[in-house]
């Protein structure tokens, strides 16, 4: 069993910065680790009503608005939302309080447990849904979270178990990482990303390779072909003293439903950190066969003319957008519009630029989308979404991507977002014929 650096003691003063799923689960762990909680947040109103009955049931402390030092004071322990950059808290956070991931967190509380986790700027979600099937192939149990769907400190709370932790582990988690030791830590790539939360390219790169920094002898790092000059650079130690290798598109999934060379990269990847406990290739090559993606996220429903068509109605949120954008090497057609919820749609501004061809917008929430995109993206709006799509194709070109990934919820035009994704599906098969 690791021994895992512990932070928590009975008694500590926790201050938890936002309200999101992350930050409920994580005041939930500190408040059975016994510390005292205060919950910090712009916009009281944001604030879930599930998470109000929490917040009065546990006695955690509250203070909403702009962040000030006084938020903060007194604090031992800080866990920011992985959606606010530390430049913004640093000016407020006591010298002797220690920041820590939420998912940092949660790790040091299962120390028998092994991690694998995937970092990079492109296709982390796809490698880490492959790496989750290609355990379970070979039979193992696993925990898939982090940075997609489910916090660890939910499977903590829960009392789960499991062989493997698969970890999808993003930059701003790593940013306020210090003692993770992943036993199997992957990075797929880096390109300029995140600037707008960033200091600067170097400062991402460093949150990146942060992943790796407590690894020992018998760890594996794993690395895309275009990051090794990156890590030949990096004086980190744990990069010399762990087993480091380098993966690279073998031919082997030629044959997969997965398109692209992006997608091959991560199946080589995936199989190289799972191999570490004992998936064999035909393990993997079955996973693969199998491996679909869920209905109405990333979902592919039709190829004609040129064009693949996906299916990402579940795609609600603003960061569920930035996750489809991430996961296409070709250009996309972007289909997004409905009942605005929030979300810094101007976030998204460095990816539509990089992977966007232009963007056909439907239904509600018009004057949103533009005011946040006009002159950044070929932009047109439509009152229905077939007319967008169809508009779309006016400009498509051979080997794009038609992506619905609407930033939104579907209640202007939709019962629900089942039913958004089969009018897409509809539409989609009737322009690929």
């Amino acid at each position: 069993m690791e021994n895992r650096p512990q932070v928590v003691t009975p008694g500590c003063k926790a201050v938890v910065v936002g309200t999101g799923r992350s930050g409920q689960a994580a005041a939930a762990l500190l408040h059975s680790l016994g510390a005292s909680v205060r919950i910090v947040n712009m916009n009281e109103e944001s604030v879930p009503d599930s998470f109000r009955k929490v917040i009065a049931e546990c006695g955690f402390e509250t203070a909403f608005g702009p962040h000030t030092a006084e938020q903060f004071a007194g604090a031992d322990i800080v866990v920011p939302s992985p959606g606010v950059p530390m430049l913004k808290l640093a000016a407020f956070v006591p010298e002797q309080a220690v920041v820590l991931a939420e998912m940092e967190l949660a790790w040091s509380c299962i120390p028998d447990i092994p991690a694998i986790a995937v970092t990079g700027t492109n296709g982390k979600t796809t490698t880490v849904r492959l790496c989750d099937a290609m355990l379970r192939k070979a039979g193992k149990r696993v925990f898939l979270g982090g940075n997609i769907g489910t916090p660890l400190s939910e499977f903590v709370l829960e009392k789960q178990t499991a062989d493997v932790l698969v970890l999808e582990v993003s930059s701003f988690q790593l940013q306020t990482c210090r003692h993770f030791r992943p036993s199997v830590g992957l990075l797929l790539n880096v390109t300029e990303d995140h600037l707008d939360y960033h200091h600067d390219i170097q400062e991402y790169i460093d949150a990146k390779l942060q992943m790796f920094s407590n690894m020992k002898e018998g760890d594996a790092a794993l690395l895309g072909e275009n990051v090794q000059a990156l890590v030949a650079k990096a004086a980190n130690a744990g990069l010399q003293q762990a087993d480091v290798s380098v993966f690279s598109d073998t031919g082997r999934f030629a044959s997969a439903s997965l398109k692209g060379e992006h997608n091959r990269l991560n199946m080589e990847a995936a199989f190289a950190a799972t191999r570490q406990f004992g998936v064999s290739l035909d393990d993997a090559l079955a996973a693969v066969k199998d491996f679909s993606a869920a209905p109405h996220t990333l979902e592919v429903v039709a190829e004609g003319n040129g064009i693949v068509f996906v299916n990402d109605s579940k795609a609600t949120t603003v960061d569920s957008v930035r996750a489809a954008l991430e996961s296409f090497a070709e250009p996309v057609l972007l289909l997004a519009g409905g009942h605005y919820k929030g979300g810094d749609l101007t976030s998204l501004t460095d990816l539509l630029k990089k992977h966007v061809r232009a963007v056909g917008l439907y239904g509600d929430s018009k004057e949103v989308f533009e005011s946040a995109w006009t002159g950044v993206v070929d932009l047109e709006w439509h009152e229905a979404m077939e007319d967008a799509a169809r508009s779309l194709m006016q400009k498509a070109q051979e080997g794009d991507v038609m992506l619905l990934s609407p930033a939104t919820s579907s209640f202007d035009q939709y019962a629900n977002y089942k039913a958004r994704g089969d009018d897409f599906t509809r539409i989609a098969r009737n322009l690929s014929e």
